[in-house]
Parts: C-alpha cells; sequence; structure tokens
C-alpha cells in the first residue's frame, strides 16, 4: 500500500473519528472491566505486574491519538503533563506524543496547499520539499523557497481536523470516561475542556496565529537576541502559514564548547525574563514549551517558532498569579489557602481549610527554582523533589483540581523547567522573578 492511501490517517470527518474513537473506548472499557472482574473473583495472578493494564492502556491510547492527529492528539500531549488527571502510567505512554508524530503522506498536503491557495506548492514555490522538516497534532511543516529566493517554512493543517474539533472533543471525553480514567470532578472537566477547545479553535486558524506571531515580534523587538519569524502574507490563509526560515541550533545542541557556559546560563535568563514579561506585560504566553518550538545561536540569541498556541491572561488572573508569586518570596504562607481558592484550584468541599504548614512545605521546594542563588538546573532533582513531596501529602490532592485559566500557563512553566535542564542553565532567577513582578500591562491584550 502506498503511503499516499495510508489508512491510518483516514479518519478526517466527524463521523469516521466517532467510530474508531468509539472502538478504542469499549476496547479499554473491556480491558478494565476484565481485569476488575478477574479480581474480584480472586482469579488475578499473584505475580502480575498491577501497573501492566494501565501501561497496555496508555499505549493504546497513545497509538489512536498520535494516527488521528487534532484534537485528540493536542489534548493526549496536554494530558501528558498533568498527572494529577490520569494515572502515571497512561501519563507515560502518553509523553511520546510530545516527541513525535506520524507525518501525513505529502500528496494530502498538496491537495491541502491548492485548495487554500489556488495553487499546488510546485507553483507557488520555487522549491518545495516533500519530506515534513517536523510533524505535529494538528500540521506539518515543509522547507521551501519562494521565487524571489527567500528561504520559507510552510505549516500545512491536516485536511478535516477544524471540523472535528466538537466531535473529537466529545467523544475523547466519553473514552476517557468509560474507561474510569478521569480522577477529577464533571465540572472541573467541563473547564478543563472548554478552555482546551478555546485553545484549538484559536491554533486551527492560522490566520489568528499570523496576527500573534506579529504580536510577539512587536512586543519583544527592543531585544534583538529574540526573534520571531516574519510571516509571507501572500502566501499564507487559514490553513496554510508561511513564515521564514530563522536558522538556529536545536536545544540538543546547546552544548559546549559551541556553547560556553555563560552563554547557556545568558539563554536561560533570556528565556524567562520573556516568558515573565509575556505574563505580566504583555498579557498573553506562548504556551507551547516544546523543545522543537525553540532554536539557538552561538551569540545567545532565542528564535521562538509556532504562536498557534497563545494563552491571553485577564488582568483578573494576572493579579491573583502575582499575589501567588508575592507570597511566596515574602514567605507569607498564610495567605496561600485564600489565594488557591480565589484561583479556582482549591475546592472547599473536600477541605475547608488548609494549614499554612502544607503550604510553607511546597513553596520552599518549588521555590528553589527561583532562588537568590544558582541553582543548577542540568543537576536538579526537583521533579523527583515534588513528586515524593505529593505522595506526602496525598490526603490533600481531592482539595485541589487543575484550574482552566491557568492550565496552559502552568504546562508552559513546568516545560521550561525541562527546558532548562535539558540545557544545564545554571542561574539565580530570583532577580528575574522579582523583575518580572514589577511589570505591568500598559492595555489589555
Amino acid at each position: 500500500m502506498s503511503k499516499a492511501h495510508d489508512k491510518r490517517f483516514d479518519a478526517t470527518r466527524p463521523g469516521q473519528r466517532f467510530l474508531r474513537l468509539a472502538g478504542m473506548s469499549a476496547q479499554l472499557a473491556g480491558q478494565i472491566a476484565k481485569d476488575r472482574v478477574k479480581r474480584a473473583l480472586g482469579q488475578q495472578d499473584p505475580e502480575a505486574d498491577p501497573r501492566a493494564l494501565y501501561r497496555d492502556i496508555g499505549l493504546k491510547l497513545a497509538t489512536t491519538l498520535g494516527e488521528m492527529k487534532g484534537a485528540v492528539m493536542k489534548v493526549g500531549q496536554i494530558a501528558s503533563q498533568f498527572k494529577d488527571i490520569l494515572p502515571d502510567e497512561v501519563v507515560s505512554a502518553l509523553e511520546s506524543l510530545q516527541r513525535s508524530s506520524p507525518a501525513m503522506p505529502y500528496p494530502r498536503i498538496a491537495e491541502q496547499i491548492r485548495q487554500e491557495l489556488g495553487q499546488p506548492p510546485e507553483r507557488l514555490f520555487a522549491h518545495f520539499d516533500k519530506h515534513p522538516y517536523a510533524a505535529a497534532s494538528i500540521g506539518q511543516v515543509h522547507r521551501a523557497r519562494t521565487h524571489d529566493g527567500q528561504e520559507v517554512v510552510v505549516k500545512v493543517q491536516y485536511p478535516g481536523v477544524d471540523a472535528c474539533i466538537d466531535s473529537d472533543l466529545k467523544h475523547l471525553r466519553m473514552a476517557l470516561k468509560l474507561s474510569g480514567l478521569l480522577r477529577i470532578d464533571k465540572a472541573v472537566i467541563d473547564r478543563i475542556f472548554a478552555e482546551i477547545k478555546r485553545s484549538l479553535e484559536d491554533e486551527l486558524d492560522y490566520r489568528k496565529e499570523a496576527d500573534n506571531a506579529r504580536l510577539f515580534a512587536e512586543f519583544h523587538r527592543a531585544d534583538d537576541k529574540i526573534l520571531i519569524p516574519a510571516v509571507i502574507t501572500e502566501l499564507s490563509s487559514q490553513r496554510v502559514l508561511t513564515l521564514e526560515h530563522l536558522a538556529g541550533d536545536a536545544m540538543s545542541e546547546v552544548c559546549a564548547p559551541r556553547y560556553p557556559q555563560a552563554t547557556i546560563d545568558a539563554i536561560g535568563h533570556r528565556l524567562f525574563a520573556a516568558l515573565g514579561a509575556q505574563i505580566y506585560a504583555l498579557g498573553a504566553v506562548h504556551c507551547d514549551p516544546h523543545a522543537g518550538n525553540f532554536a539557538f545561536r552561538a551569540d545567545g540569541s532565542v528564535i521562538i517558532y509556532d504562536y498557534g498556541c497563545v494563552k491571553k491572561i485577564s488582568p483578573a488572573v494576572i493579579d491573583v498569579m502575582r499575589q501567588t508569586a508575592r507570597a511566596a518570596l515574602d514567605q507569607r504562607y498564610e495567605h496561600f489557602d485564600r489565594i488557591m481558592i480565589a484561583m479556582g484550584v482549591r475546592n472547599t468541599r473536600h477541605t475547608e481549610r488548609i494549614d499554612s504548614d502544607f503550604y510553607a512545605d511546597w513553596s520552599r521546594t518549588i521555590m528553589l527554582g527561583f532562588s537568590a542563588t544558582p541553582h543548577d538546573f542540568g543537576q536538579s532533582n526537583l521533579h523527583e523533589r515534588i513528586i515524593a513531596q505529593a505522595k506526602r501529602h496525598w490526603k490533600y490532592w481531592p482539595a485541589f483540581q487543575p484550574s482552566a485559566d491557568t492550565l496552559l500557563v502552568q504546562r508552559t512553566i513546568s516545560g521550561h523547567y525541562w527546558n532548562m535542564r535539558r540545557m544545564g542553565v545554571i542561574a539565580a532567577f530570583r532577580p528575574d522573578l522579582e523583575a518580572s513582578l514589577q511589570l505591568t500591562a500598559e492595555k489589555p491584550v
């Protein structure tokens, strides 16, 4: 069978995608029901690894969502970063969606370009590479060269993705519910899925992404070491986005001898300052911290790609985030419970009040990443300490829930911790955080 007719990618209409998700749901629910019956009847092998079931479920989820692409794959990517929503074994399997995605055959990509821009890529461009430069959840990127000789990248949305958002999210949610995997209240799930839907609708309109790229380029224009690709308007549309190609080194290449430690540390500070300024001054955050969305140059420049996932934050939420950071810096732990409730992270149904000692313990751990003395992120075990601490405080977790308002921002901050760790940044970020908290937006975005 030719790649052009690869059946893995045939589910491009809501009805087809529903059937595939329904089939996956039935398989997952059947696996869990069978396991429960065996346990109830005492037929489970005492030597069997209890985690094997969830590993199998995670593999099935990751494989199906990766091949379906679109909203369901994006939700899988987001879910992989929130261990309080799904079992650890499922999260581990879904993490593969962050690293790779099967590419869609070129004939389908070429037809999408023809439908959007009126001509096939071979006529629109002097050269168009048929092999994708990168493949993601809702589209893939190809290198090309314009007729006037400019090197560009062309981001092409997969066919049918935008028409399937509502159906995808509805049926994926049903699949997770039937499988018994979701651990949070219905009202919280409603808010989270509504936020994911909003984000996806924005991300699927490449005209909005083009506007976001222009917005961030203008916002960062005073820093000549924050580089953002320019939009090629005449070769862009709702489902095709052409950008100038800004070359740089991948994050995995940011190491000696090309990058001395001082340059690596400067890059870390630049990334931190950019994120802080986006939150507290722009009120809009580049919310896809995947390593592939960043490139670097030996002079310490940072290139930031992909403005499809941008979270605009209301002044009220920014104020609560500022209060949280300020309380942590000033060690005013008695204020945390009130702030967490205001943020929507803490529900009072499970526990009416949580003592400040609990927040003090958490704050001291997390603030190690924002210390006044240099922290070696390359050797950091902060993530391990957080996991160990979560196990110690397990009895409080029903009192906490993800917040739709800060879900993507938290994902971004967590993702950049891993980016700092990959690059081996050594930095004291407390002064950077203090400077960010002094910023204010001139006007909401």
